[in-house]
């Protein structure tokens, strides 16, 4: 508002020239100068510069809002805005819906325990037609570990959607709404994400992935204050991007353990060196999430993805609209299932350990492996 133009304002014509004539253009460079400078500047009395001045404040600042008229601004937006449904009766019901827009959801656990998996399902939920529950756009799938996999998506579709996906073309269709972009360097990753903006609505997208964030900051060996100021870049840019073009945004993030040494170990990393999650476990007794707190604060929904004596769990460990709870599911041909829709109620300590005891981190169906 400071840089509306003076000639845009509707002032007495007298004093607007005055304007012109000294270079005083916006409102910004009006309010730049005390009234006895404008006084001396505009070679006019100060009740001239006062009542100008006071124009021009009024015209510029925003309006004041009651607490009750941004309240009901907040309920239109959320409305308006929406969710993204998982096809997960219990979670969707705990979330009032699923996904939601305009807000950054996290998605943390070991490698393996079907992240990927979840994140594949909801690109195609996202992509689906309207008519069947989608919400008929593009997908952004940032892959940062070459972890997607079309295959698999392709038989999660043709086994959740047949009806869909058995139509001539349809398959294909599909595939060539989720755009994969696949950075392997923080540089590229942040090129990536400065792109998306305007791809965003070239490209009809309805929902950004990043899979995962952890991988491309322990990979750069970024540590301390260098590292904390690259990860506060991303954050605010992430949640901009979520809040102003109104789509979820799903950020996977990996787990880390921390050894008596200090340094830290990463899931990822224990399973490229051939080693098994729970071998991750053996720096220290529990697993957390990577990234800090700082990241954790940014985000508005966490689920925990998780395995205890080898059943796997959902946990909704943050949500400003459901208490935690836990749902156990399975992995099959067409993605993730919960084995029960009314979920397990956790107390605080419990609903945010992390756990992969009894994990198997290798899925298969037919003849692919898929992590």
């Amino acid at each position: 508002m400071a840089n509306k133009l003076l000639s845009e304002m509707g002032l007495p014509n007298s004093i607007a020239n005055i304007f012109a004539a000294r270079n005083l253009i916006t409102a910004k460079d009006v309010f730049s100068l005390t009234e006895f400078e404008l006084m001396e500047l505009l070679d006019v009395d100060l009740a001239v510069v006062t009542s100008a001045v006071a124009h021009i404040s009024e015209i510029t600042c925003p309006p004041y809002q009651t607490a009750l008229s941004l309240l009901e601004q907040r309920g239109q937006n959320e409305n308006m805005a929406g969710h993204l449904p998982t096809s997960l009766k219990g979670l969707d019901n705990a979330l009032c819906g699923g996904i939601p827009f305009g807000v950054v959801t996290e998605i943390v656990g070991p490698a393996g325990i079907g992240k990927t998996q979840f994140c594949l399902k909801l690109s195609l939920l996202a992509s689906l037609p309207s008519s069947y529950g989608g919400l008929d756009g593009s997908v952004i799938y940032i892959d940062t570990e070459s972890k997607f996999s079309s295959r698999r998506m392709i038989e999660i579709g043709f086994n959740s959607f047949p009806e869909v996906f058995q139509t001539e073309g349809m398959a294909q269709e599909m595939a060539g709404r989720i755009l994969v972009l696949r950075p392997t360097s923080l540089s590229e990753f942040t090129d990536s994400l400065q792109k998306i903006n305007v791809s965003l609505f070239q490209h009809g997208v309805k929902l950004l992935i990043i899979d995962s964030m952890a991988a491309l900051l322990s990979g750069e060996g970024i540590q301390g204050p260098q590292r904390q100021h690259s990860l506060g870049w991303h954050i605010s840019f992430i949640k901009s991007v979520a809040e102003f073009s109104r789509i979820p945004v799903v950020v996977t993030n990996q787990v880390r353990s921390q050894s008596c040494d200090g340094t830290s170990h990463y899931s990822f990393q224990e399973q490229s060196r051939g080693e098994s999650p729970e071998a991750a476990t053996k720096h220290d007794s529990h697993l957390v999430a990577a990234l800090g707190i700082h990241w954790a604060h940014a985000v508005s929904i966490r689920l925990i993805f998780e395995s205890r004596s080898g059943q796997r769990f959902i946990k909704l460990a943050k949500s400003p609209v459901s208490p935690p709870l836990a749902f156990p599911f399975k992995i099959t041909s067409s993605g993730i299932s919960l084995l029960n829709d009314d979920g397990v109620k956790m107390p605080g300590p419990e609903i945010h350990s992390i756990s992969c005891q009894g994990h198997n981190d290798v899925i298969n169906f037919g003849s692919e492996m898929m992590h």
